[in-house]
């Protein structure tokens, strides 16, 4: 039974991705990871902000200074984007040392700032592919729907001039016009594009008057949005898709795979059931195929995508519509 896919133009011995966490920030359990049977792992994202604010708190410390030293400040400027690009850089080197599957890099940027420049030194560095994690709330009032876009754009474009790697958009579901965004995404000449990212869910203490975290993890109930969206792309696209959020289980990678889904990643699932839980999924994954009489993935990828469907849109009322026509309830 064949479990190979194609992935950002490699080819992965399975379609499970273990994505962008803590869980992939250290050598020793990206050893387990591929031990488990995943077909790529994502490092452990950079964050722009990790390195603005940190140097911001220099800043802080520095203005209760009667004279401070300008030339004190742009050296630590350098130094702080020096130590922390050389730590990742220095784990893409050790992942490729003790890994036969791919790694890809993963850069969590809200600017184009200097990452183009960072995208080739990842190259250099030995990485497979590169995932740039578009992680902006559009909370901005100032700002339209076509900046957001075009910012999105802009940071794609300028990383893609500098890398010949391969390089993977991850969105939010946050676009008035996701389905025309995507598209755009699409044939701004990346590789691959997941769906999707996961934002801070925030909760309030009513006691201690304090923002808290809520739903931090993924629940298997949102896969339904992350489906939605794959069945209504797939086959429509010049590039990969990704399914990421809600994939819990063997029958959320069968689901996505069904909507067309070139491949998944999983993080929330490591987090609750362990790394080794990869090959419980994937051994879900092959029973199923054995009982339905699939050898590969190609036999039943997108058998379900609305490609065929000429208005996705009009597709889901009908089906919400039969739905709520055969429930009768009894009001009393």
């Amino acid at each position: 039974m064949d479990l190979s896919v194609s992935y950002l133009g490699m080819k992965l011995k399975s379609p499970v991705v273990v994505g962008s966490s803590s869980l992939t920030a250290s050598v020793a359990n990206l050893k387990k990871i591929e031990e488990s049977g995943a077909g790529a792992v994502v490092l452990k994202s950079i964050f722009e902000e990790e390195i603005y604010n940190e140097y911001q708190s220099i800043l802080e410390k520095e203005k209760d200074l009667e004279f401070p030293d300008v030339r004190f400040l742009d050296y630590y400027d350098y130094k702080i984007k020096d130590d922390n690009i050389k730590k990742y850089l220095s784990l893409i080197q050790e992942a490729k040392k003790e890994l036969s599957i791919p790694v890809i890099a993963s850069i969590n940027c809200v600017s184009s700032w200097e990452w183009s420049f960072f995208a080739k030194k990842i190259e250099e560095a030995g990485a497979d592919a590169i995932e740039i994690n578009l992680f902006t709330l559009p909370s901005d009032f100032s700002k339209s729907c076509s900046d957001v876009e075009e910012a999105y754009l802009n940071i794609l474009a300028k990383i893609k001039e500098k890398v010949s790697i391969p390089v993977a958009a991850k969105l939010s579901y946050y676009f008035a016009d996701l389905a025309s965004f995507v598209k755009k995404v699409s044939e701004s000449g990346v590789d691959g594009v997941v769906l999707f990212n996961r934002f801070f869910h925030p909760d309030f203490d009513i006691d201690n008057f304090k923002v808290v975290p809520s739903n931090v993890l993924s629940q298997p109930s949102d896969v339904a949005i992350t489906l939605r969206w794959m069945s209504i792309l797939s086959g429509r696209l010049g590039c990969d898709l990704i399914a990421s959020t809600g994939v819990h289980d063997g029958a959320s990678v069968i689901k996505e795979i069904l909507a067309g889904a070139n491949a998944v990643q999983v993080v929330s699932t490591l987090y609750n059931n362990g790394i080794g839980y990869v090959s419980t999924m994937l051994d879900e994954l092959k029973a199923w195929m054995e009982k339905h009489g699939f050898d590969k993935l190609d036999d039943f990828r997108g058998k379900m995508s609305q490609v065929n469907s000429p208005n996705p849109a009009e597709y889901e009322r009908v089906q919400f519509m039969k739905y709520f026509e055969s429930k009768k309830y009894d009001l009393g």
